[in-house]
């Protein structure tokens, strides 16, 4: 909503503002920036609602008056709120940081739906699979060997994505997919644009693993390594993922790279950000331009000992 960048409070207690650090609240727990702006007008105007940090589950309330703000901290900090899904909040005063010069504000609202995004070539349906299937899912890749990498674990299937060359050997060829993944393979009709899905192979699949607190980097899928459509399914937790096109520099169509970069500052005003909740079970689909041209990625976080962090779900790329 354009609102400046406000910092999380020190300490129990900090100075009266209008503006509120709201915890336990936010897209990643399913909650709009709409519905929470909702709720909070009921002690006063609301000029907008913000995300805090990258979670997704800490905002910012920012009234007109500091006598609106007090009301609603007084009502609503530490109690259940049955308009927000029952959730219990975690409420303070925040005040405004002043900005580095030159500093880009890094907050990014989070979209719950893909059409939000405005980025063609990008899909999301919920609920793609049940919590039943989920359940199996899970169960099934645990069954099956991992490999360790830096920070996370991984399986490969059909054909090993290999981070040294960061490309496939289409010469060695792992097989057919596993048996867990026929259900899902036979849903990919649902998805709107894919009027030709008969015609689509889909013969590789990997599994990924992230830890609490660890994302994944900026970056476009080597072209030679992967075609035109990227499914990606989440399992275990939500997370946010964010997109990126720079606006200056190169896009190069055709590259044996894992990330095609454009050679732009990384905190310069030349690249456009968008930003979205993934829930559990949802399957998002990157093609087109969504797929070439956007760079996306998991940011990465501090884990703290905190209910509010978000964990990041097993990731699968078919």
């Amino acid at each position: 909503m354009g609102l400046q960048r406000f910092g999380r409070p020190k300490g129990v207690e900090s100075k009266s503002s209008p503006n509120l650090f709201v915890a336990n609240c936010g897209p990643a727990v399913g909650l709009s920036h709409d519905t929470i702006a909702s709720v909070f007008s009921a002690f006063g105007e609301v000029k907008g609602v913000c995300s805090a940090d990258e979670s997704g589950a800490r905002v910012i309330v920012s009234y007109g008056d500091e006598s609106s703000a007090k009301a609603a901290l007084e009502a609503l900090d530490g109690q259940p709120c049955p308009d927000l899904g029952g959730r219990s909040l975690h409420i303070r005063y925040s005040v405004l940081q002043p900005t580095l010069q030159g500093k880009v504000n890094d907050s990014v609202p989070v979209s719950l739906v893909a059409l939000d995004l405005n980025i063609p070539g990008l899909y999301l349906l919920h609920d793609f699979v049940s919590p039943k299937e989920e359940e199996e899912l899970l169960a099934a890749v645990d069954d099956k060997p991992w490999k360790s990498l830096a920070k996370r674990r991984v399986q490969h299937y059909g054909y090993e994505f290999c981070y040294e060359t960061r490309n496939v050997n289409t010469r060695q060829h792992l097989g057919e997919l596993p048996s867990f993944v026929s259900p899902i393979l036979e849903r990919i009709s649902l998805f709107p644009n894919l009027d030709n899905h008969a015609n689509i192979v889909l013969d590789q699949l990997t599994v990924n693993e992230y830890p609490l607190g660890v994302g994944l980097s900026p970056h476009i899928d080597t072209h030679s390594a992967f075609e035109g459509f990227i499914f990606s399914l989440s399992l275990a937790g939500p997370c946010i993922m964010e997109f990126r096109r720079y606006t200056e520099g190169t896009w190069l169509p055709n590259t044996s790279s894992t990330s095609t970069k454009v050679q732009t500052p990384e905190n310069g005003p030349n690249f456009l950000r968008r930003a979205i909740y993934l829930p559990p079970r949802s399957m998002l689909l990157l093609s087109g331009e969504a797929r070439y041209a956007w760079h996306h990625y998991i940011p990465h976080h501090k884990v703290k000992t905190d209910p509010c962090q978000c964990e990041y779900p097993q990731y699968c790329d078919s």
